[in-house]
Parts: structure tokens; C-alpha cells; sequence
């Protein structure tokens, strides 16, 4: 199915909504969820926030950006989006990822591969606008209109001419939060061009050069992280008064008494989590506490500023952001004198702290790093552990891989080696590995909830993963059997918990999502007590 296609005249200068949103053009999902009657809709937005905030491109926001009043305000506009671009190809400027965003800008061969590996793009029916190649084309073309030697000429003798206008930024700007950078696209490419680093680049210019950016990810995202410490706003005295109850509620759960080894200097491992765990899914780090305590591994936490929230949300959207946080890791990983630094279940964590942090870190703040998916799988491989996999026999269960461990890192493997030691029931989604959909939750969409957005998010991007998890289990759909998604990602979690919620498959499937520890602390036969508690979060 194909939608009509977009010009990128329209899409600079047409008024009004670009494209309206039909959901009864959206693929359908399979039962019990084939009638478009029991899905989410999208809501419209009000009359107020339509005259509000600029909306035009598909009737949806996430920046709630207000719409320029004057001549003057749309100027200046158009020129900071400008001398941004022009930034975006300056090898000082852009220290991160000039290179491939270079040979993606130079060499894609619009052969629209991408398009087909684009959950967003294949769930909407083939909306025009949401192609990889879409927004890729229009930065394409103002880098070789504005940023190229006699671009401008060029330009209008080749066709590829475009006018900027502050209409198209606008529209650009919402456009590149209608991707959840899971790099599909950029994995299917036979030539490796990235449509979704393009994203990511086309909001750095929106953040560090126009200083907007979706709220949930830079004011109450990384500017709160540096400012209290953590992005859920927990300051270090709230984190220890977190940690004294949580080590109380382990001794209730299972019967074990223990302390966290806090700020611990020397010792192999500083384990760093996503810091919403502690808030809404505390049974996870309670249960990596259960097994590194069980398995006698030396880690400490840290509860210095910054240091106990794993969270990096620049990664996202902002280099410099992204490096005052990372950087901060890495101090006090070197200030503490551990070995190693290892990320608890955060995908974006893993991706902030490894493969992109090595962009940014000085030789000095050289500390290695793991993600905990490995020593989990060393640490069962090893027999550290007491484990009975049919204690989780109740369970159907399967695992969504979070896109930043497994396509981008490549970390496959080790996961499906514990669930093999954990569990018997144990099916896979198909595809799976590194051919995997994203949550729906990627780059930020998780964790931005303002105004319509998270219908959009619930009705299209998250809609591709549904789908696997209700193929998945078609032949036990039914509340009769206990269905668990093992989601080893914060923010995975995030957006399947809201997904279920949209979708009431707790109610309508017995269907529940965790991490992969509580399965591994489930399985140990030290405890008599079940772990994991099956009722709605």
C-alpha cells in the first residue's frame, strides 16, 4: 500500500496539515486486536494547541514548539537553522559523526531498501513523509544548496533546488522525532548510507544551534541529570534513602539480608542502572543485587552526582550534553579505581557509554565497560548460581531484543544463553537478533508523553512490535496461559508497559513484561519464595 507521495514544494511552503493520519489505512494487527474498534486512536488536538504550537506536519507534536509571530522571529529562524548546517559540516564543529553522515549525504542511491525495513513507514500504510529517505533527501539537498562549493547554481540546473523556509524547518523539526533511530535502515543499506544518524544529526542542529529541543529530553532530561543527578530528579541523599529501602523490601521478597557496597574504592566492577528502575521496576536491581551478592562478584554502586543514573539522553539528540554526562561516568569510575564499569538493562546506556562514548573520551578516562548481559551469562556459565529452570515453567516467555544492544552492538547471543538456562517455555519472536523491531519507545519517544504524541507512539511506532508479540503467542492468546516479554532495556520497559496499557493486554491476554534478572532470581532454588509478582505494574 502506498500513500500519495509528498513534494518537498508542499512540504516547504504548502499551509495547513501536510498529511492527516488515517488509521484505517495502518496495517491491521492480528487477533485479539483486528478490529480497528479495540485499538488506540489517535487523539486530534485541540483547537487551543493547534493555534499554539506549530502542528502542521501530520497534526502531532513533540516539541510543542510555539509558531513564530513576526517576520522578524521566522528570520532569525531560518538563519540559525542555517548557520547550523553549515556547522554540521565542519569537521570542528561536528566531532562525532562528520564521516558517515558525509557518506550518506554523498552516496545514498535512492533505491528505497530502507523503506522496506522502516516499522514506522510499513505500519502507516507507506506514508510518504515517514521514509527513511525523506528527510534524508531534504537535508541532502540543502547540503548541496548551501554547504557545497557553487551549490546554489548547481541546484537549480540539476532540479534538486529547495527553499527554506521557516515552515520546512518546522515540519523538519517534527519530522525527525517521527524516527525511532533503530537503524534498520542503515543495517539494510547495501551501501551503508545511515538514515537514521540523519535524524539524529538533523536534531543536534535543532538543540545546539536553535536551543530547542523536546522537553522531556533536555530540560527534564539531561539538564536535570547534571543538575540533581539523575533525570528522575533524585538527588543523592534520595537515592541512598531509595537504596536503605530497597536492601529492607529484598529482605521481605526472598529473606536475604545484605547491603549495597556503596562507593566502594578498588573494587572489579562499578555497576551503573538506569535510574527509573530504582523508581518503577526496583525488582530488577534488587535482583542483580540477589545474584552479584549469590555469585560473590566485588561491584559497588556510586551515589555520586550523576554517577548512579546510567541514563544519557544527549545520545539522543545533543553532543554536548551527551559528553558532560559520559564524561562524568568515566570520572568516577577512575576516581574509584574499579576495573571495569558494567550497564545494567538500559539499551540507549549501553549505546551512550561504549561505541559512542569512545568519540568522546579523553586517554586518561580510558575505564573498560561490559554490558551486564555478558557477565549474567559468565556468571551462570560459571555455576555461581543455584538453578532450577523449571520454577519458571508457569511462564510463556519471550524476549525483545532492545536495538541498541543487539543491532548496534551486537550482543545476540548471550541473552538467549541465560534465558536457555532459566527457562523452559522459551519462543522466539520473529524476526529476532539483530533483524528485531524497535519498542517503539526509541530516541527519546518513551519518555515523551506531552499532548498527542504517545497516541501517535501507540497507534505507529510501537504498533510493529505488538504485532510480534501477538504473533508470537497466537496460539495461546487467550488469559489462560501467563505470557512474560523479557525486555532487558529501562527504556524498553518504558514503552511496552504504556503500550499494554493502550492495548489492556493484561486484562485481554494475561500478558506481562519484565528483564531478564528477575527470570535468572525466579529460577535460583536458594529462595522458596517466587520472585516474580504476576499483577499489573
Amino acid at each position: 500500500m502506498s500513500n500519495k507521495k509528498t513534494s518537498l514544494k508542499d512540504f516547504s511552503q504548502k499551509e495547513g496539515q501536510l498529511v492527516n493520519l488515517d488509521a484505517s489505512k495502518f496495517l491491521p494487527l492480528p487477533p485479539p486486536y483486528d478490529k480497528i474498534e479495540d485499538l488506540p486512536t489517535i487523539k486530534p488536538l485541540s483547537e487551543s494547541a493547534q493555534e499554539k504550537y506549530e502542528c502542521d506536519l501530520d497534526g502531532i507534536t513533540a516539541f510543542k514548539f510555539p509558531r513564530p509571530e513576526t517576520d522578524e522571529e521566522k528570520k532569525e529562524m531560518i538563519e540559525k537553522f542555517l548557520s547550523g548546517l553549515q556547522k554540521l559540516f565542519d569537521r570542528e564543529d561536528n566531532w562525532t559523526f562528520m564521516q558517515p553522515l558525509f557518506l550518506t549525504m554523498e552516496y545514498c542511491a535512492k533505491c528505497q531498501t530502507c523503506s522496506a525495513a522502516c516499522p514506522v513507514y510499513k505500519e502507516s500504510g507507506g506514508i510518504d513523509i515517514y521514509r527513511p529517505t525523506y528527510r534524508s533527501d531534504i537535508l541532502r539537498r540543502l547540503y548541496k544548496k548551501y554547504v557545497k562549493g557553487g551549490g546554489k547554481f548547481f541546484s537549480k540546473i540539476s532540479g534538486n533546488d529547495i527553499d527554506v523556509t521557516w515552515r520546512m524547518i518546522a515540519r523538519l523539526m517534527e519530522l525527525s522525532y517521527r524516527c525511532t533511530i533503530c537503524r534498520r535502515c542503515a543495517q539494510t543499506c547495501p551501501i551503508g548510507a545511515d538514515n537514521g544518524l540523519v535524524t539524529r544529526e538533523l536534531r543536534k542542529i535543532f538543540s545546539q544551534e536553535m536551543g530547542i529541543a523536546v522537553e522531556p529530553l533536555h530540560k527534564k532530561g539531561s539538564v536535570l541529570q547534571l543538575q540533581s543527578g539523575s533525570s528522575t530528579g533524585m538527588t543523592p541523599a534520595a537515592y541512598l534513602d531509595n537504596i536503605e529501602f530497597l536492601e529492607e523490601e529484598v529482605e521481605e521478597r526472598v529473606g536475604m539480608k545484605f547491603n549495597w557496597p556503596m562507593d566502594k574504592e578498588g573494587a572489579d566492577i562499578l555497576l551503573i542502572h538506569n535510574a527509573g528502575e530504582f523508581l518503577a521496576w526496583p525488582e530488577n536491581p534488587e535482583a542483580f543485587a540477589i545474584i552479584l551478592e549469590k555469585a560473590g562478584i566485588s561491584y559497588t554502586l556510586s551515589s555520586e552526582l550523576v554517577a548512579y543514573d546510567g541514563v544519557n539522553y544527549g545520545v539522543w539528540y545533543d553532543d554536548v550534553q551527551f559528553a558532560k554526562v559520559a564524561l562524568k561516568h568515566l570520572a568516577v569510575a577512575k576516581k574509584l579505581g574499579v576495573k571495569k564499569i558494567v550497564l545494567g538493562e538500559c539499551g540507549h546506556a549501553h549505546k551512550a557509554l561504549t561505541v559512542i562514548a569512545d568519540r568522546v573520551m579523553p586517554g586518561e578516562l580510558n575505564v573498560p565497560r561490559e554490558s551486564s548481559v555478558t557477565l549474567l551469562r559468565d556468571i551462570i556459565k560459571e555455576g555461581r548460581l543455584n538453578l532450577d529452570k523449571s520454577r519458571n515453567d508457569e511462564y510463556h516467555v519471550t524476549l525483545h531484543d532492545p536495538c541498541n544492544m543487539v543491532r548496534l552492538m551486537g550482543i545476540v547471543e548471550p541473552q538467549r544463553e541465560i534465558l536457555r538456562a532459566v527457562v523452559n517455555n522459551f519462543r522466539e519472536m520473529e524476526p529476532h537478533g539483530v533483524h528485531n523491531y524497535c519498542c517503539g519507545g526509541g530516541s527519546g519517544f518513551a519518555i515523551t508523553q506531552d499532548l498527542n504524541f504517545p497516541d501517535w507512539r501507540h497507534a505507529l511506532s510501537s504498533r510493529i512490535k505488538m504485532r510480534q508479540i501477538l504473533d508470537t503467542y497466537q496460539d495461546i492468546i487467550g488469559p489462560e496461559h501467563k505470557k512474560y516479554v523479557c525486555a532487558p532495556c529501562s527504556n524498553c520497559k518504558g514503552a511496552i508497559r504504556d503500550m499494554f496499557v493502550a492495548y489492556n493486554t493484561f486484562e485481554r491476554c494475561n500478558m506481562l513484561y519484565g528483564g531478564l534478572v528477575e527470570l535468572i532470581v525466579n529460577a535460583m532454588t536458594d529462595f522458596d519464595k517466587e520472585y516474580i509478582e504476576w499483577e499489573w505494574h
